[in-house]
C-alpha cells in the first residue's frame, strides 16, 4: 500500500486525506498546530457559493484597487511596499485577464461538482455544521453593480449555474430583515452556507476512522524528493527526524510556495488577507433581526453567514500586506459598521474579530495536479473559495494519484472530466 504524506490539515489537506483514503492509499497529514482547520479554515464568510465563483482578473479590480490604496477601510487594499513575489504576482494577474470569462466559467463548473461530493460526505459521516440550504442572495446598490452580475450570471450558467435577478420587493421577501435602500439583486437557490471549522474537524475525525493518521504540531524543517518518493524532514525535540513517503500532496495554504520551492517547483500563491467577525447573538432581538439567507454585497466586498440560532457572521474584503497576520482594528470596524447599516437590530456589543491568509494563485485558479517529480503533487492556491471548491479538487487529485500510483481502488468518477482552465 502506497504512502502518502499530506501536508497541511486545512480544508484542502483534510478533503484531500478523506478522497485519498477512499481510495486504498495510506495517507499521513502533517499540520503545524494542534488541531485541523486553525489558520485560513478557521472562521472564513461560511459561504458555499458557487455564484461567487467570478474571478478577479477583471481591469476594473486593478482601478480599484488604485483608488483604493490610500484608504485603509478600503474593500481592497494594496500595501505599496514593493516585494518580488508582490510585483510578479500582480504581474501574471494582470497576464490572466484575457482569460477571465474561461476561468469564471471553469470555477463555476467545479463549484457545482464540489457541491455533490461535499454533501454527500457530510450525509455518510453525520457531520453537524450548521449547514442552511436556503441560498445566497447578491445585493446590489447601484445599476452599475447590477449590470456587471448580470454579465456574470451569463458566464455561470454557461458554467452551468442557474441565478435570476431579482427586484427589491422580492430581496426583502427572501431575506426580511435586510434594512437599507437597494437597486436590485440575484439571488442562487442552489447555493448554501455553513461553519468551515466545524466542518473541516467532522472530517478530520471521519478521515480518521478510515485509518487516516492525523499528526499534529508537526514543524517541517525541509522537504526532498525522487521519483521514488519524499524525504520530509521534522524538527522534533531540538533534532531533525527525516521520514520518507511513496509521495507527498502540498495543501499548504500560503506556506505552499515556500515547500514547491524545496522540490523544484514554482507555486506563485500569494497571502491575501481577509477579515472577519463572529457576531454573538445573545439576546431576543438580535437572535430575531439576523438574517437567515446567506448575503453578499458586492460593493463593500462582505458576505454574511448565519450559524445556528446564535452565531453570525460577516467576513470580507482582501488586504495584500505580505504575510502580514495582524487583527486590524481600521478593517475591522466597517465590517461592524455594515452590520449595524444593515441589520440594526442586531447587538454588536458582543464579537470576536479574526483574520486569515487566503492562498491565492494570480489567476484565481486552484493548483491540481502533479509537480516536476512523479512524486510530488499539489491541491492548492484556491483563494477565496477554499471551501467552495475543495471536496472537487480532493476527488480530483485522489484520482490522479490513484492513477499515476496505482490505487487499489482506482475509480473514475465526474471530476476526472473537469479541466481547469
Amino acid at each position: 500500500m502506497k504512502h502518502i504524506a499530506i501536508i497541511g490539515a486545512g480544508i484542502t489537506g483534510v478533503t484531500t486525506a478523506y478522497a485519498l483514503a477512499k481510495q486504498g492509499f495510506r495517507v499521513t497529514v502533517l499540520e503545524r498546530h494542534r488541531y485541523a482547520a486553525m489558520e485560513t479554515s478557521y472562521a472564513n464568510g461560511g459561504q458555499l457559493s458557487a455564484s461567487n465563483a467570478e474571478v478577479w482578473n477583471h481591469t476594473s479590480t486593478i482601478l480599484k484597487g488604485l483608488k483604493w490604496m490610500l484608504k485603509n477601510d478600503a474593500p481592497l487594499l494594496v500595501n505599496p511596499k514593493p516585494s518580488w513575489h508582490k510585483l510578479s504576482w500582480f504581474g501574471e494577474f494582470i497576464a490572466a485577464i484575457p482569460r477571465y470569462e474561461a476561468n469564471t466559467i471553469a470555477t463555476a463548473r467545479l463549484a457545482v461538482a464540489a457541491r455533490q461530493h461535499l454533501f454527500s460526505w457530510a450525509e455518510q459521516e453525520g457531520i453537524d455544521f450548521d449547514l442552511k440550504r436556503q441560498g445566497i442572495l447578491h445585493i446590489y446598490r447601484d445599476k452599475a453593480g447590477f449590470d456587471h452580475a448580470g454579465a456574470v450570471s451569463r458566464l455561470l450558467a454557461q458554467g452551468g449555474l442557474p441565478r435570476r435577478a431579482v427586484t427589491p420587493d422580492e430581496m426583502r421577501a427572501i431575506e426580511p430583515t435586510l434594512a437599507g435602500q437597494y437597486y436590485g439583486g440575484y439571488y442562487t437557490e442552489s447555493d448554501s452556507s455553513g461553519d468551515i471549522h466545524k466542518f473541516t474537524t467532522g472530517l478530520a475525525q471521519a478521515a480518521e476512522k478510515l485509518g487516516v493518521q492525523l499528526r499534529y504540531g508537526q514543524q517541517i524543517s525541509a522537504v526532498q524528493a525522487d521519483a521514488a518518493g519524499a524525504d520530509i524532514t521534522l524538527a522534533q525535540d531540538g533534532r531533525s527526524v527525516t521520514e520518507r513517503y511513496d509521495a507527498i500532496v502540498v495543501c499548504a495554504g500560503v506556506a505552499s510556495r515556500a515547500i514547491a520551492a524545496m522540490v523544484g517547483d514554482r507555486v506563485n500563491v500569494y497571502p491575501v488577507k481577509g477579515y472577519s467577525i463572529t457576531v454573538h447573538l445573545n439576546d431576543a432581538a438580535s437572535r430575531a433581526g439576523a438574517p437567515t439567507v446567506s448575503l453578499l454585497d458586492d460593493a463593500t466586498k462582505l458576505v454574511a453567514s448565519r450559524f445556528g440560532a446564535d452565531r453570525f457572521r460577516v467576513a470580507g474584503t482582501a488586504e495584500f500586506n505580505g504575510y502580514n497576520r495582524d487583527i486590524r482594528a481600521d478593517r475591522i470596524a466597517p465590517l461592524v459598521a455594515w452590520v449595524q447599516q444593515c441589520f440594526p437590530s442586531v447587538s454588536t456589543r458582543s464579537i470576536t474579530p479574526w483574520a486569515g491568509l487566503r492562498p491565492m494563485m494570480p489567476d484565481l485558479m486552484p493548483r491540481v495536479g502533479q509537480g516536476k517529480l512523479p512524486s510530488v503533487f499539489y491541491n492548492t492556491g484556491h483563494g477565496h473559495l477554499g471551501w467552495t471548491l475543495s471536496a472537487a479538487t480532493a476527488d480530483m487529485i485522489a484520482e490522479m494519484m490513484a492513477t499515476a500510483l496505482g490505487s487499489p481502488n482506482v475509480t473514475i468518477a465526474t471530476t476526472q472530466a473537469l479541466k481547469l482552465a
